[in-house]
């Protein structure tokens, strides 16, 4: 796929279409890393981990089976 850049206030933009971006697992919220490696430009999702809502959701996954235990470990 060939792209050429637009301009963008006082900026030049790269425009990724949503195949791309689904290809990337990307979405418009995303944060993305860039490097120059060898005149490529290399696009990379940041890895930001599960948070928050995810660990709230992986808990209440395991409560019910392993309640009674974490509570045990807690005291």
């Amino acid at each position: 796929m060939i792209k050429t850049l637009q301009r963008h206030g006082n900026s030049q933009a790269l425009v990724l279409d949503k195949p791309i971006l689904e290809m990337l697992g990307a979405g418009e919220d995303t944060p993305l890393q860039l490097s120059v490696s060898g005149g490529s430009l290399i696009v990379t999702p940041v890895n930001t981990g599960v948070g928050r809502d995810g660990i709230d959701r992986a808990f209440e996954d395991l409560q019910p089976r392993y309640g009674d235990m974490l509570r045990r470990l807690a005291e």
